[in-house]
């Protein structure tokens, strides 16, 4: 594809111009708006735009993306494989290890002609819409990084909401096809993750102030329906986003509960890293003290696989005692289901 400047679409802003490149969270407490890109391993970088305004989805030119067929895509892990992770998951919560845990596999196709994330967003947008939809398009002639940054993400869950010293994160557990098939685990599941939000803010938020406005809310998206619950609080005096990310991230939705018991079993059953699966993607304005961060679920990124150029998509489902190997499994390939559908397509 033609090289495009670096472009970072995040809502209903298009940012262009790149000015800066940081690795160091510090960065967002400085001056400016910075498109952020946080992996679950916790590899940070921020990029500084001089010219954010609001985009009209209709007449931005995306350019061309090619069709990724579905059969193209393989996965890390089967679906015997991902059954037999799941029965590990619940001996683990069996020996009292852990009570909750995200279990994620990552799919792969091998890219023939590279990634256009613009012209992925694009069709997304119009078939896919979602809270958090985004795309970023920024390569490494810009930024000396040596790698391109390329994703396109559908993200419906928002993570972190900024406005001043109100932080806002709206976790969500529980997916079925409509609010009918929703069982008892997934609003226990759901309290879990809002109870590990509310110890994730504790650390970082005024004492009394941490609330839940909204629990066990149903939202529907294309395809399916969620449960999702609002924990809020209000920033300490002085709380800079290093100490904000250093306590919040990984996402607990995405991770499980306790967190590092989680992650520890993560760490054991899945068969590759996540990279920007299940990290953050979003914007901070660091003149205003404001921020929408998204948790990067339903997203497409370019990356490697087996030392070739690859698109990647991650799925997952969280797993409690009370999960069914094959229903979970089952989970896994309904949230991809659609989103392939989509990169299956052609722009025009």
């Amino acid at each position: 594809m033609t090289s495009v400047a670096a472009t970072v679409i995040f809502g209903n802003q298009i940012a262009t111009d790149l000015v800066d490149v940081s690795s160091d969270p510090a960065c967002l407490d400085t001056a400016g708006w910075w498109a952020v890109v946080k992996t679950f391993e916790g590899d940070f970088q921020a990029f500084r735009f001089a010219n954010v305004r609001e985009i009209d989805t209709v007449q931005t030119d995306c350019g061309f993306h090619r069709a990724i067929a579905k059969d193209s895509w393989s996965s890390s892990l089967s679906s015997a494989q991902y059954q037999e992770a799941v029965q590990t998951v619940r001996e683990s919560i069996a020996d009292g290890w852990v009570y909750q845990t995200n279990l994620c596999l990552i799919m792969s196709s091998i890219l023939k002609d590279g990634f256009n994330p613009l012209a992925l967003w694009k069709l997304l947008s119009e078939n896919n819409p979602a809270p958090y939809l985004s795309a970023f398009n920024i390569p490494a002639s810009e930024t000396g990084l040596g790698v391109d940054v390329k994703i396109a993400s559908a993200s419906p869950e928002l993570f972190l909401r900024r406005r001043g010293a109100m932080l806002l994160t709206s976790p969500i557990k529980g997916t079925a096809t409509n609010a009918d098939s929703l069982m008892d685990k997934d609003a226990t599941e759901n309290v879990m993750i809002v109870d590990l939000m509310r110890n994730d803010l504790s650390r970082i938020c005024q004492p009394g102030s941490i609330g839940v406005p909204e629990i066990l809310r149903v939202e529907q998206h294309p395809g399916l329906v969620h449960l999702v619950s609002d924990v809020q609080g209000n920033l300490r005096d002085g709380t800079s986003w290093p100490e904000i990310l250093s306590n919040t991230t990984p996402a607990g939705s995405v991770s499980g509960a306790p967190k590092s018991s989680a992650i520890d079993v993560i760490a054991r059953v899945e068969a590759v890293e996540r990279e920007i699966y299940c990290g953050v993607l979003g914007w901070v304005n660091a003149d205003e003290q404001t921020a929408d961060l998204a948790v990067a679920i339903r997203t497409f990124w370019q990356g490697k696989t087996d030392g070739k150029e690859s698109l990647k998509f991650g799925t997952g489902a969280g797993i409690t005692w009370g999960s069914d190997p094959l229903g979970e499994w089952q989970e896994t390939q309904l949230k991809a289901l659609r989103l392939m559908s989509v990169a299956a397509m052609t722009t025009a």
